[in-house]
């Protein structure tokens, strides 16, 4: 029989743990066999607040929780399988049309597996919450106390170019991100 990726709703914020309570009771009821992975998509984000670096999973698909699951020949779920999913408490319901389970697409199964290895491998992404036209104030440096708007953001080397009016001219000036506020 195949496998294939389908998409529960849950409750945000509670993923995790709705995944491990479905593993638990998949385990209980011994239907591993029915079941190759529960997945919920991350990534890594570094963020910079009060001075201090802080780097955490972000939920990329925030209130799912995705799962590789065995069909039958029709493509359907077996009941016993569908039961222990849907009576799992956190869990709403598949994604799909008139309460029948959507399988994913090949190409977004792909994508999914693809960005979840990268950011496996990948460093830490920086979160960089201004974009150009945003106006700011320059914090730290030799142009402390400077307003001026975002001319760029370059998010992999955490640089934010500001352009600041300095003796009548304006001035594009690179800074790293956390050296500016928004204003």
């Amino acid at each position: 029989m195949a496998k294939q990726w389908f998409v529960l709703r849950v409750q945000p914020g509670r993923e995790d743990t709705v995944k491990e309570a479905l593993w638990k009771r998949i385990q209980t009821q011994n239907l591993e066999s029915k079941f190759s992975s529960l997945m919920v998509p991350t990534e890594r984000v570094t963020e910079i607040k009060g001075g201090r670096r802080r780097t955490y999973n972000r939920r990329t698909f925030p209130g799912y929780v995705m799962a590789e699951i065995e069909v039958d020949e029709q493509g359907n779920i077996p009941d016993e399988v569908w039961f222990l999913i849907r009576e799992t408490p956190g869990v709403g319901d598949f994604l799909g049309a008139y309460n029948k389970p959507t399988p994913m697409s090949p190409e977004d199964v792909d994508r999914m597996l693809f960005r979840e290895a990268e950011s496996i491998t990948q460093e830490a992404q920086v979160k960089i919450d201004f974009e150009p036209g945003d106006q700011v104030k320059i914090k730290e440096g030799p142009f402390e106390n400077f307003d001026g708007t975002v001319e760029e953001v370059f998010p992999q080397k955490g640089i934010v170019k500001v352009v600041v009016n300095i003796f009548g001219r304006q001035t594009p000036v690179e800074l790293e991100y956390w050296q500016v506020e928004a204003i």
